[in-house]
């Protein structure tokens, strides 16, 4: 029913008492400002201001209006200055969900980048593996996603699960075999699966036991899953302590390691993408757009890093 430019001028003749003014402050004619006056009335149904000459008042209705354009505008400036620092990166929120072997390397790079380089962008960030991340996403609780996908299969559980979604592949993961180090075949550069069938095998998440049953099975043998954990520090203390053998993308090894534990190529090769995953329209957000570039950064240094 009201419109921004009305209410500006019912506030201003309130508060300068004449058309002329109220023009004068707002930097309209006067004929515009008269023009938007009885466009007003005839929304509202009832004189707003009474003329008497080059002076006028506002009826019991106009000042009504006039007192709540005060507020309603102030709400609208703000507003308008809150999207346009948003717009411009000088604030911004962005909420991000990436799988745990990320978090410990990639992610915490990337934030230090959105930190540095726009102080006004919070990002939000807690852990979760794909597919969880992308139900967050469609769910409107997440705005980007760090996921993974092992060859052969796609980030959700199924291809609909993408359909709609930016998919960004930002780094190819190799996945390598952790051995004690007095193993026998630590030596080797490259091991076989099928010289591991008799071993036993330490699992990860649920994708990643997925991946290492379907690798198996690939090479004639059904693994021996002693443990699980999706902690891979406790993997290499467990992998250390003899109890068993493992699957470990060479991404965590930026950032963990053990005196006791090697890790050596796997045949047949194996590995997985890191992708970046968000909506069309969210991709166009600024604040968005500024943290799916550091991550991109930050998986190009790690590439760097691993060559």
């Amino acid at each position: 029913m009201f419109d921004a430019a009305g209410l500006r001028v019912m506030r201003a003749i309130s508060e300068e008492g004449s058309f002329t003014a109220a023009a004068h402050t707002l930097g309209y004619t006067q004929p515009a400002v008269s023009q938007m006056v009885r466009r007003l009335e005839q929304r509202c149904g009832t004189t707003l201001v009474e003329r008497n000459g080059r002076s006028v008042r506002l009826t019991e209705a106009g000042s009504v209006l006039a007192r709540h354009a005060v507020q309603v505008l102030a709400a609208l400036d703000n507003a308008e200055a809150e999207v346009a620092a948003i717009a411009g990166m000088q604030s911004g929120r962005v909420r991000l969900q990436a799988f745990p072997s990320s978090s410990a390397t990639l992610v915490p790079r990337a934030l230090a980048k959105v930190k540095e380089q726009y102080p006004g962008i919070t990002v939000q960030f807690s852990e979760a593996e794909p597919p969880e991340s992308l139900a967050a996403l469609r769910d409107g609780t997440c705005d980007l996603a760090v996921a993974f996908t092992y060859d052969g299969t796609d980030a959700g559980r199924g291809e609909d699960d993408l359909q709609g979604l930016v998919v960004l592949d930002v780094l190819t993961d190799p996945v390598l075999v952790a051995l004690p180090a007095q193993h026998p075949l630590a030596a080797s550069d490259v091991v076989s699966l099928t010289d591991l069938a008799d071993e036993p095998w330490i699992a990860g998440c649920p994708r990643c036991r997925g991946h290492l049953l379907s690798l198996a099975h690939q090479a004639g043998f059904a693994p021996d899953v002693a443990f699980e954990t999706e902690d891979y520090v406790a993997v290499l203390g467990l992998v250390a302590a003899g109890l068993g053998v493992a699957l470990m993308p060479a991404l965590i090894l930026h950032s963990v390691s053990h005196p006791d534990v090697v890790t050596r190529q796997v045949a047949p090769v194996s590995q997985r993408a890191v992708q970046i995953v968000t909506t069309p329209d969210l991709q166009r957000v600024p604040a968005i757009k500024a943290t799916i570039e550091a991550l991109c950064s930050s998986a190009r240094e790690l590439r760097s890093d691993h060559a």
